[in-house]
């Protein structure tokens, strides 16, 4: 009896010795951190490169190349180095020739979603939640990390806290902010949880989500180097760029696709029409 004690206790200590270092080292795995976050203030003199934008040529991607498409309203395609596709607001209407990897959503109206996405989408990410809890996501996909900031909207009788989300999508050293179908301006909690911005897709129809105005300040403390309109609707978009003044470049595209790197991005803040918008 005594033995089989022995035994057995041996046993145990030999499987604790031998599994518990990496139950232990599981449990201690930390989140993905993002460099968005992280750097957001450590590199506030930086300068870049002259922006060239440049058509998407297909295969033609260069290392730590992302290329983005602007396929209509508020969906943009970002095609990343490693071969990731995102669909930004994808609603199934203005779809890639071939289905994204990732498809994120919103809800304010049905032109940002849809229920019944196409079955290839591996991760289809929602900008809420129907539990009553902000939604939260944080993943990586190939070579790029996703994560959301809830923001609320307008709803009847008031509004809709977490309602929607702000996707940034962190890839080939760029932070890439999609601000979806914002209703109101941000607070300091936000711009912390979003940390620093490269490129920048802001709704321009100065009403459905925000006016000009207050979509400008919200545009003007991220800073982004590179700002992309979209969801225009209703004025013309001169209204959203009379909103900035010298200290912003402007320009209107001839190609709905441009290639940007952390490289490429301008010194100065350029607000960048693609073709369609």
């Amino acid at each position: 009896m005594m033995l089989r004690y022995l035994v057995y206790t041996f046993a145990a200590i030999w499987l604790i010795h031998v599994f518990w270092p990496s139950v232990a080292h599981a449990q201690q795995q930390p989140v993905h951190a993002s460099q968005c976050q992280a750097i957001a203030e450590a590199i506030p003199q930086a300068t870049f490169a002259s922006f060239t934008p440049a058509a998407a040529t297909k295969g033609q991607t260069a290392i730590g190349e992302v290329t983005i498409s602007y396929l209509g309203h508020s969906t943009f395609l970002i095609e990343t180095p490693g071969g990731v596709s995102i669909a930004t607001d994808y609603n199934g209407w203005f779809s890639p020739a071939t289905p994204p990897t990732v498809a994120t959503m919103n809800k304010a109206h049905s032109s940002h979603y849809t229920l019944t996405p196409d079955p290839a989408i591996r991760n289809v990410l929602h900008g809420w939640s129907d539990n009553g809890m902000p939604a939260r996501h944080d993943l990586v996909v190939g070579d790029a990390y996703i994560r959301n900031v809830t923001t609320d909207i307008r709803a009847a009788g008031g509004m809709e806290h977490d309602g929607n989300s702000i996707f940034i999508f962190e890839v080939a050293d760029l932070c890439i902010g999609h601000l979806g179908h914002l209703h109101h301006e941000l607070d300091d909690s936000h711009y912390r949880q979003i940390g620093r911005l490269d490129v920048l897709m802001v709704p321009v129809d100065g009403g459905l989500t925000m006016g000009a105005e207050s979509m400008s300040r919200v545009v003007s403390r991220l800073r982004a180097s590179l700002i992309l309109p979209m969801h225009r609707r209703g004025p013309p978009i001169d209204a959203f760029l009379d909103m900035f003044g010298d200290g912003y470049d402007k320009r209107f595209a001839d190609s709905a696709s441009i290639k940007v790197s952390l490289r490429s991005l301008p010194s100065k803040p350029l607000i960048y029409i693609l073709k369609g918008v």
